[in-house]
């Protein structure tokens, strides 16, 4: 069983290109994309184990950005003792390591269905890296299966076994809460939402592979794109950073008009944000309800 995936509609293309179009060109954006692109701090490439990138993918999870030194210091020794040995580890001795990041039965109860599932899939010759395996399938699989991982945990679960221009666009709860309704998409309720969004960013990328990468070149990113790949990790993490830096607030300079607005930011258009009653933004609630 998949989610099926439904055909973008061209607007959601469009507005996908224009937002990343916008959001690339914005200086503290570059920033924050350059210094995680190649060498990302939460999934670093030092990890060679498949089994423990799935690991740290799911550990990073409810883990706050000024956290990140000491998710890595956590995530540096879970590597160094090597998946097979963190699995023969006692729930105590497990706790131990992670209790600096918080949760630790969450955490434990991870790693533990984790190894199950991993040891199902070798069974059934499943192999997560292998070019030939069903994502989707994997992912609705690994949601499924593995305690706490969810649709979101479980893309970047993939992503971070695969690597980072495997051609997954993992999407977080941010990213459907906040920056679908800036790209005026309709998503649908509940947890589906996140592999929604996840399909239409994908295709958008397929659809301008050519002129996302050209982004990247105009916008003088230093950055490295291996040749014959769509530009599908650097759209994550211009997409992630933008929403980060400019909706978690959100900005005083964003734009109340959008998605009808393409600048997004530092229009002309007035950028007072008034709140309703229940703490919520006036901007957000038209958003929603586009």
């Amino acid at each position: 069983m998949t989610i099926e995936r439904v055909k973008p509609k061209a607007l959601e293309v469009r507005r996908t290109y224009r937002l990343v179009a916008r959001a690339a060109g914005l200086p503290d954006v570059r920033a924050e994309v350059e210094a995680n692109h190649d060498e990302n701090r939460w999934w670093p490439t030092s990890i060679s184990d498949p089994r423990v990138r799935m690991l740290a993918a799911g550990w990073s999870s409810r883990v706050s950005y000024r956290m990140v030194e000491t998710y890595a210091e956590v995530i540096t020794s879970a590597a160094s003792r090597g998946f097979d040995a963190l699995v023969a580890e006692t729930d105590s001795e497990l706790a131990t390591l992670v209790r600096p990041i918080g949760l630790p039965q969450a955490r434990i109860g991870y790693l533990r269905s984790l190894a199950e599932l991993l040891r199902n899939w070798e069974k059934e010759g499943i192999d997560p890296a292998a070019e030939s395996v069903d994502l989707d399938a994997l992912v609705l699989d690994f949601a499924a299966r593995v305690r706490g991982a969810s649709y979101k945990v479980a893309q970047c679960a993939l992503l971070t076994a695969r690597g980072y221009h495997c051609g997954i666009i993992p999407v977080d709860s941010g990213m459907v809460s906040k920056l679908a309704p800036v790209l005026g998409f309709t998503l649908p309720s509940g947890a589906v939402a996140h592999e929604r969004m996840r399909h239409v960013l994908e295709a958008a990328v397929r659809a301008r592979s050519a002129e996302f990468r050209a982004l990247v070149t105009t916008n003088g990113y230093q950055v490295t794109i291996p040749a014959g790949v769509e530009p599908t990790w650097w759209v994550h993490l211009v997409l992630i950073y933008f929403k980060r830096l400019y909706l978690n607030g959100p900005a005083p300079q964003l734009c109340d008009r959008r998605p009808v607005c393409t600048k997004v930011v530092g229009c002309p258009h007035s950028t007072s944000i008034t709140r309703e009653p229940g703490g919520e933004h006036g901007a957000a609630r038209r958003d929603r309800q586009r």
